[in-house]
């Protein structure tokens, strides 16, 4: 198939490191003679025509220290309705549009898997901060994110020694913990909370007692959103059972701020390139994951059952109905996944 012109959306939330995937996108494209279209507001930019062409390299500078979509996103129901699908595929067709890259969560693939049904040639790239997207160890985004909280847990770290108090904070990441186990191991936590693996309230409590008997006079919890409306409950118990004053704080939305760091401009970059190269060799309804620090890819629709499987979605009837190979993936892909965590959550209480 010959390219002439490709289309760049992001999608859902947006998640430092978006604009460097852009930016990559744009001018690897052009570099290779195509166009390329900056589609605004996620699907709903296709659905409504709403595009920008980008024309040449400068047409992105200065972008990729920028946090957040400098090509904006949305949610868009429309874009999940027959008629919303049709005229997005009138869009791709009207404007020469040849393939698109689509940055973004699991939301964001399955509607480029709707494009791929329908002869517009798709490669998807994670971008989320809540890095759970089960095909890969990465998502662009959250690397800033952590350093984020961590900003954040610092400086109220000073405050808590200070006072002598105990902060109870709650991190994004959806229903995925690893903005929290990965923060509470930096932050130096004294305890985490995530909704993957059960959390021994009374333990914790013990042991933060014990640690203020010996001397210690600041506390942090960290407590993935997942667990919803806990960290503020927590936070009262803790102060209710210690004695100690204990705060609930949650940096919310800030967390998809901030400068996105090397890492994620980095991964960002590497992908953006790697997407035009997939397309341009014919590849399409896949998306880029990035694993044992090598990119590779994924089918959209395997990625998406592992993801179902992991986040508990997916029944066992339906799960022992998929293939074989699938069902190797996946089960071999959720426990690698999952024993990280475990490793990471293990490690917060051994060295709390």
């Amino acid at each position: 198939m010959t390219f002439r012109r490709i289309g760049v959306l992001t999608s859902g939330g947006d998640s430092p490191g978006m604009n460097a995937a852009v930016r990559a996108v744009v001018r690897a494209g052009l570099s290779h003679g195509i166009e390329v279209y900056g589609i605004l507001e996620g699907y709903k930019g296709l659905v409504e025509n709403n595009l920008q062409l980008f024309s040449k390299p400068s047409d992105v500078s200065n972008i990729i220290e920028r946090s957040g979509t400098a090509i904006y996103t949305d949610r868009c129901p429309e874009f999940e309705t027959y008629e919303g699908i049709a005229s997005a595929i009138e869009t791709c067709r009207k404007n020469n549009i040849d393939g698109v890259v689509a940055i973004g969560g699991d939301g964001t693939f399955r509607g480029a898997t709707d494009l791929a049904a329908h002869g517009i040639p798709t490669v998807g790239i994670p971008g989320t901060i809540d890095n759970d997207i089960t095909a890969t160890d990465y998502t662009i985004g959250l690397d800033t994110a952590m350093n984020t909280v961590l900003t954040f847990t610092d400086s109220l770290r000073a405050t808590c020694e200070s006072h002598a108090r105990c902060s109870v904070v709650e991190v994004m990441g959806r229903h995925a913990g690893h903005i929290a186990l990965r923060t509470a191991v930096a932050s130096g936590a004294v305890a985490v909370a995530v909704a993957e693996f059960d959390f021994d309230e009374d333990a914790v409590i013990k042991s933060i007692i014990e640690k203020r008997n010996g001397g210690k006079r600041s506390f942090l919890v960290i407590v993935s959103e997942g667990i919803p409306g806990y960290a503020e409950k927590l936070a009262k118990t803790i102060e209710e059972k210690t004695g100690i004053v204990t705060r609930f704080c949650c940096p919310a939305h800030v967390q998809r701020g901030g400068v996105p760091t090397l890492t994620d401009r980095l991964v960002a970059s590497e992908m953006g390139e790697y997407a035009v190269r997939l397309l341009l060799e014919g590849k399409s309804d896949i998306v880029i994951c990035k694993n044992n620090d090598r990119l590779c890819t994924v089918d959209i629709a395997l990625a998406l059952k592992a993801d179902r499987r992991l986040k508990g979605k997916m029944a066992d009837d339906e799960f022992d109905a998929l293939p074989e190979k699938e069902k190797e993936y996946i089960t071999v892909r959720c426990k690698e996944v999952m024993d990280k965590m475990r490793a990471m959550y293990d490690l917060v209480y051994a060295i709390k």
